[in-house]
């Protein structure tokens, strides 16, 4: 059995990845391109990946593949219709980043109502030493007791963050999908959510249906005062559409930690962000706790020992 991990530096040094206990050849790769892609899985009986993509017209060229094991729960790098309609069996890991990506979500919310991006710019640049008082006012503080929060996405992570929600004495509410002529009794209609949210957050897989979720007019629904947080895939939103929305004054603040493109180049909206106080970017690392990032590789090993024992 062939087994190639193809962005094995995706994880930290720290992470322990035990081989499987079935016979084996494993070999690592830190980092795979594109156009390396095809050459390092010929012959592979399973490929391990994270974000790499296996397109369509990768899946083709490799007829030994028979089985892919993500590192994450999303797999929209990787073509499903194909592997299907080929017998290339796909296994993710789900429910391991509950409590990593709630955390880094309340990171984000608590680090811009509490603004410290710009007060420790403030400090940084000498305009406490130089105000002479105890203390200075130069960014709004808003408490969270009492704000309403929109969470798209109910699943595990989504109802983290509700727990933590409550605990701030926060109002919660889970929003219906984009569009929908109906939604749940438990769930407020999509557009409804953006009106009465003081923050929004994304917690819902990239597909079709939810590929620029958030855009001009979406951002133009909501308060001046609101947040918006995505600590999920970068193309829920559409990333020139929040740069305007923040620059505009549209919405008060942002927290992301992912991108379209990532790393993003120089020339990624984005990037033309870093030095306000309003916007936090984070390297896509919310899910990366040390409990997490263990848990994704101790399960992805016993994934494919299943696999290889059922076969």
């Amino acid at each position: 059995m062939k087994i190639i991990f193809l962005d094995r530096a995706t994880f930290a040094e720290s992470v322990s990845l035990r081989r499987p206990v079935i016979a084996h050849d494993w070999i690592d790769y830190g980092y795979t391109a594109p156009d390396q892609v095809v050459d390092r899985l010929l012959g592979a009986d399973i490929a391990v990946v994270n974000k790499v993509k296996l397109s369509r017209e990768v899946l083709l060229a490799l007829p030994d593949l028979k089985m892919i094991a993500v590192t994450a729960t999303g797999t929209d790098n990787v073509d499903l219709e194909t592997c299907r309609a080929r017998g290339v069996v796909v296994r993710n890991v789900a429910g391991y980043a509950q409590d990593t990506v709630a955390e880094h979500t309340f990171a984000l919310i608590l680090a811009l109502r509490r603004a410290l991006p710009g007060y420790m710019a403030d400090v940084a640049n000498g305009a406490w030493q130089a105000s002479g008082q105890f203390c200075i006012h130069t960014h709004s503080i808003r408490e969270l007791r009492g704000s309403r929060l929109a969470i798209v996405g109910g699943g595990a992570i989504g109802q983290a963050v509700a727990r933590i929600a409550h605990a701030f004495g926060m109002e919660v509410a889970f929003t219906g999908r984009k569009g929908a002529s109906q939604v749940a009794e438990n769930r407020i209609p999509f557009d409804e959510a953006l009106g009465w949210c003081d923050i929004l957050t994304l917690h819902c897989p990239l597909e079709q249906s939810t590929v620029g979720l958030l855009g001009r007019a979406e951002f133009e629904k909501m308060q001046c005062t609101s947040l918006v947080i995505n600590t999920a895939r970068g193309g829920l939103i559409v990333e020139e559409d929040l740069v305007a929305a923040l620059r505009q004054g549209v919405i008060s603040g942002a927290g992301v930690d992912a991108a379209s493109v990532e790393p993003p180049p120089a020339d990624h909206p984005f990037m033309s962000l870093l030095d306000m106080p309003n916007f936090i970017l984070t390297p896509h690392v919310a899910w990366a706790g040390e409990e997490a990032m263990q848990t994704v590789a101790d399960s992805v090993v016993d994934a494919i020992e299943t696999y290889v024992m059922l076969e």
